[in-house]
């Protein structure tokens, strides 16, 4: 080879090598991604919203006459026992028109008490026919002839069937201490003037603890004046308040989950009543919505909560064990499908896939993706089909 031809063949290489050079300098660099695997494992849909803890049993204690109340001694978180006396009232002469409340409010708690006592009749019979149906539902489970999902909601039903009885047994007592409140009305009827009124006492209807004394000092009050309020802090309930919308979607029997109350695990809890009526609230942006107040019991221990603490309410609508899942920020909207950024070697594919149930963390993929892929999570508005990508 002469030397005119090796200079030729190297003059070639460098300016090969060169170009080269400059096209991997121009080339564009990757961009760096986040990533994360598809993979399977438990996914729940909720309802999530602000809840607020109330007692179950509630009981205010009022003024059955226009009287002098007597200073109330009791403080709030005061323990009180069933037929205990909270407060003393001296009755006023009753007028014309005031001794006919006092015989109306007795006609209406006589009322109260045989509506109460027919609910607790009714809720006695319900409930022993749910009994009767959950021993059936574990006798046929044992044989294999129905699922365990239909035994769950037999026991589910067995549950909120003796929590309703218990609910109505209290009613019972509530209103017959609100009868025998309102019979004390009728000692007013016996003052008159100048002459000294027996003194009424007011008890507690049962056992549990002082929420709120309303009347601490002594002063005159009208007829129906409330005094305190009473209350068993160990049966307490939580209220939430969701959009009629999410509302038709939640039933009796559906899981709680209560975070946000303060402790360093969240509470389990369950539906109880999705309350059949809704009522309108303006929106903390000034816009109406119509909502509907779901009660829930509490599974866990609460002995920290009291009345009216605030709570935050995850209402578990859907739930499955083992559900090919990823991150919902890597799936996006693209037309009227729903598409992922699918890292292939070195390089992004945008693939269509078919996403199912979502919340707020996580979606569903049913179909389009296989175990073990890994997604672009957040995907860089930059980023193209083909693209090369870098993830740590």
């Amino acid at each position: 080879m002469t030397r005119k031809i090796r200079r030729t063949i190297l003059t070639a290489i460098i300016a090969l090598t060169g170009v080269g050079i400059v096209v991997y300098a121009l080339r564009p660099s990757a961009i760096l991604v986040e990533s994360a695997k598809v993979g399977r494992g438990l996914l729940e849909v909720t309802v999530n919203e602000e809840g607020r803890t109330r007692v179950r049993d509630r009981f205010v204690v009022s003024s059955p006459v226009a009287g002098r109340l007597a200073r109330v001694n009791l403080e709030d978180g005061d323990t009180v026992r069933q037929n205990e006396v909270v407060a003393r009232i001296e009755p006023v002469p009753l007028s014309q028109r005031e001794r006919q409340e006092v015989y109306a409010r007795v006609e209406a708690a006589e009322g109260a008490l045989r509506q109460a006592r027919a609910r607790q009749a009714h809720a006695r019979e319900d409930f022993a026919q749910v009994r009767r149906d959950r021993d059936r539902a574990e006798e046929l489970a044992k044989s294999g002839v129905i699922s365990a999902q239909t035994l769950e909601q037999a026991k589910n039903a067995d549950i909120t069937a003796e929590d309703e009885l218990s609910a109505a047994e209290s009613s019972v007592q509530v209103a017959a201490s609100e009868e025998k409140i309102a019979r004390a009305g009728l000692i007013g009827l016996d003052a008159e003037a100048g002459r000294p009124a027996p003194l009424i006492e007011l008890r507690s209807p049962r056992a549990g603890r002082v929420l709120r004394v309303v009347e601490k000092s002594e002063r005159v009050v009208p007829m129906g004046a409330p005094i305190l309020v009473l209350g068993d802090s160990a049966s307490i309930e939580i209220v939430t308040e969701v959009l009629s919308t999410d509302a038709v979607k939640i039933e009796a029997g559906d899981p709680v989950w209560i975070g946000g109350w303060g402790g360093d695990r969240p509470l389990r809890a369950r539906v109880r009543l999705v309350e059949p009526y809704g009522f309108t609230k303006v929106s903390a942006l000034g816009v109406e919505e119509q909502r509907v107040n779901v009660i829930s019991d509490f599974v866990d221990e609460h002995k920290a909560l009291g009345d009216g603490y605030r709570v935050e309410t995850h209402i578990v609508i859907w739930a499955n064990q083992n559900v090919m899942k990823v991150p919902i920020s890597a799936i996006f909207r693209r037309g009227q499908n729903w598409s992922v950024f699918l890292i292939a070697g070195k390089y992004a594919e945008l693939r269509d896939v078919e996403a199912g149930h979502r919340n707020e963390s996580e979606a569903e993929i049913q179909d389009g993706l296989s175990e073990g892929d890994r997604v672009i999570v957040h995907p860089p508005s930059e980023l193209r089909a083909g693209a090369r990508v870098r993830f740590d």
